[in-house]
């Protein structure tokens, strides 16, 4: 008996059994492995239950300032400076006294720029300016696409 059996070619043929031996050899590496996971211990803890207020929550005002296709600047629908003013001081003045009573109130300013989609982008770097004398940092935009 032949200890390999040759093809005509001279060739070992498919061999099954290293195979097998392998894959033992993985299932008992898996076996012992799976006995050292450790397991996670449950732990106890208190979810925080629901808080009353005796006060409703205080909401921040947002102030909007508007900015028309004209260049026309108003500040919650109230004309603020002329549309040839580029420091525009009345707003400067009106967004300083408001961050310094929201600073005494310890509120935010939250100020949206909103902007028709055909104005021009100078008259609201002017607003920025005017917003960024005042110190104030919370400021979103949005385009008036009517």
């Amino acid at each position: 008996m032949k200890p390999f059996p040759l093809d005509d070619e001279g060739t070992l043929g498919f061999q099954i059994a290293p195979m097998v031996d392998v894959v033992f050899v993985i299932m008992l590496f898996f076996m012992v492995m799976a006995g050292a996971v450790k397991v996670e211990k449950e732990l106890i803890t208190r979810l925080p239950g629901a808080v009353e207020n005796s006060t409703a929550p205080e909401f921040n005002d947002e102030t909007i300032i508007a900015i028309s296709d004209e260049g026309e600047v108003t500040l919650n629908d109230d004309p603020t400076d002329p549309v040839d003013s580029v420091v525009l001081p009345q707003l400067r003045a009106t967004l300083m006294r408001l961050k310094e009573n929201a600073d005494n109130a310890k509120q935010p300013v939250v100020v949206t720029i909103v902007s028709d989609q055909h104005a021009k982008y100078s008259r609201t770097i002017d607003v920025l300016n005017a917003l960024a004398s005042a110190k104030i940092t919370n400021v979103t935009f949005n385009v008036n696409e009517e």
